[in-house]
């Protein structure tokens, strides 16, 4: 998350336009990173990351569920500390009226009942809404495991990691992994073919 948005920038500027579509690993599970796409209609195809949490109850439209499953009461928008606008949902059984029914919760006692604090931003509500099973997400996600395949071939050869001490030299290093990775896939074609040939 250090280098994203940097990164994101040169890959614009390269580019020439914002791609609509993203694709890492959980390491950039933040709501920004979804920003970058879905305020352009895109999505960021990204394994969700629950830090060792629940995953959130949520209603297909944001709308998060209290422990009990009951779809709780929007009470009011704030600017979050964390730079996203946030929307405060409340206890259903007290809010916008008392409902004369009791729940178990700790917060309940205290006559406040539970309390959400959802990030609104489109990239807040992509990271949790995101159908993580649907053909373009596993489409898109499928890039970013071609590029890990690369990484992989790379290490088995000793190159994976640079130790080289110029951008100019890191380039060569890396036409050099895709020349190699190039002549074994030749080399593969080739056998096939040569079987077919025989049969």
């Amino acid at each position: 998350m250090t280098y994203y948005h940097s990164l994101y920038q040169q890959i614009v500027a390269t580019l020439g336009f914002r791609p609509r579509q993203v694709t890492a690993d959980a390491a950039f599970d933040a709501w920004d990173v979804y920003q970058t796409c879905a305020e352009h209609g895109g999505i960021a195809a990204i394994p969700i990351n629950a830090h060792g949490h629940p995953l959130p109850n949520r209603e297909t439209d944001g709308t998060p569920r209290c422990d009990r499953g009951l779809r709780m009461f929007a009470s009011y928008q704030f600017d979050h500390t964390n730079g996203y606008r946030a929307q405060r949902f409340c206890c259903p059984l007290l809010y916008p009226v008392p409902m004369g029914q009791t729940c178990e919760h700790k917060q309940f006692l205290k006559e406040k009942g539970c309390v959400k604090d959802i990030n609104i931003e489109l990239g807040g509500l992509q990271r949790v809404l995101l159908d993580r099973t649907s053909q373009t997400y596993k489409t898109i996600y499928r890039q970013r495991t071609s590029a890990e395949r690369i990484n992989s071939q790379a290490k088995s050869w000793d190159i994976e990691r640079p130790k080289v001490c110029n951008g100019h030299s890191v380039a060569n290093l890396n036409t050099l992994t895709y020349i190699l990775i190039n002549v074994r896939v030749l080399q593969r074609v080739y056998a096939v073919n040569l079987v077919y040939r025989r049969c």
